[in-house]
């Protein structure tokens, strides 16, 4: 088995995912057909991604593809069968406002599009490691429930709380807010689950954070920290939804996300679960990364404030990684705050 398949392979996991994997000596065939373009503009197109990994990548083989298309899903892997060693099935709809606008869109892509996925995995490469980025969305608004204090520039959980080192996996995902887009997620992660846990297939969610990086095409409805360094940097008016703008993320660069795939692809596990974000090395407020853009960027963003906040955004969310840790004791952090604007900063100048 030496194949990797990679769903949104242009997209900021699946291409860090793409040279990550080929780098090992895989071939990597790569699904993506640029919806992001058709969520959220052309701004947010991957095209660029897609040819530079045509480009640059040997062993790399792409296919144009929707994956709410079972039977072209189904060809792909009825065709490549056995050979396929892993499957990191990162594409997606991501979007809170996006997906009130278009339900089944958003289902069809996240559940459906995951259903078909796992079902051609159990049917044509049941020992495949099936490796899928969900996220912490799939909490809804529970986080919020949580005992928050008011800092200046941020909300931070009370001193001595089970979730201070970060909100762990044993938070309920259950009776919450979750908006559309939580809830299609929800599906998913759990079907991943199931099919780990029902079929013993070896699959694991990872339950993301803010994940970012240079390669991300931010836009105002997703990836908020290039979205707000690229209007830093071009002068481009940017909007705060609500809390204050003192909202707590926690950012996690992408080769960090993939090296969490890495070490879980040398020793899977079936139906497994993990918080997958910045935790306490690398979190930030609203506020203090509009500080930061403007200090690494030397200028001044043009911001105003919005007072509602988004349906199901999280107050705070920091994540606790050590379970995945505990696990994978190999594992550690490359990036900080710090480190990721700086490489978003130079990318957005280039």
């Amino acid at each position: 088995m030496n194949i990797v398949i990679v769903t949104g392979a242009a997209g900021l996991i699946g291409s860090e995912s793409v040279k990550r994997f080929a780098r090992e000596g895989f071939k990597i065939v790569g699904i993506d057909n640029d919806l992001r373009q058709w969520f959220f503009g052309k701004e947010a197109s991957t095209l660029g991604n897609r040819q530079k990994l045509i480009n640059s990548i040997p062993n790399y083989e792409h296919h144009d593809f929707d994956i709410r298309d079972r039977a072209a899903v189904e060809n792909l892997f009825r065709k490549l069968g056995k050979d396929i060693a892993l499957i990191i099935h990162t594409a997606a709809q991501p979007s809170h406002d996006w997906a009130a606008r278009d339900p089944h869109a958003d289902f069809g892509v996240n559940a459906i599009g995951t259903l078909n996925l796992l079902q051609a995995t159990r049917e044509f490469c049941p020992e495949a490691v099936f490796i899928f980025t969900s996220t912490n969305k799939v909490y809804g608004d529970t986080p919020n429930r949580l005992p928050l204090v008011e800092l200046e520039k941020r909300w931070e959980i009370k001193a001595g709380h089970e979730y201070e080192p970060g909100i762990s996996e044993t938070m309920s995902i259950d009776q919450t807010k979750h908006s559309l887009f939580g809830a299609s997620k929800v599906a998913a992660d759990v079907l991943v689950q199931e099919y780990g846990n029902y079929f013993g297939m070896k699959t694991v969610c990872f339950r993301g954070g803010c994940l970012t990086g240079p390669s991300h095409a931010g836009t105002e409805l997703h990836g908020f920290l290039a979205y707000l360094m690229r209007c830093t940097v071009t002068g481009n008016p940017y909007r705060v939804f609500g809390y204050k703008g003192k909202q707590v993320r926690d950012n996690i660069h992408s080769h960090d996300l993939v090296e969490m795939f890495w070490q879980f692809f040398q020793k899977p596990r079936s139906g497994e679960v993990y918080n997958a974000g910045g935790s306490r090395h690398s979190n930030c407020s609203m506020l203090e990364a509009i500080d930061e853009c403007e200090r690494i960027s030397g200028k001044k963003l043009k911001w105003s404030y919005v007072e509602d906040n988004r349906i199901g955004d999280h107050i705070w969310w920091v994540s606790d990684v050590r379970k995945f840790q505990s696990h994978y004791p190999h594992w550690k952090f490359r990036y900080g705050l710090n480190e990721i604007l700086t490489e978003i900063h130079a990318a957005c100048v280039a």
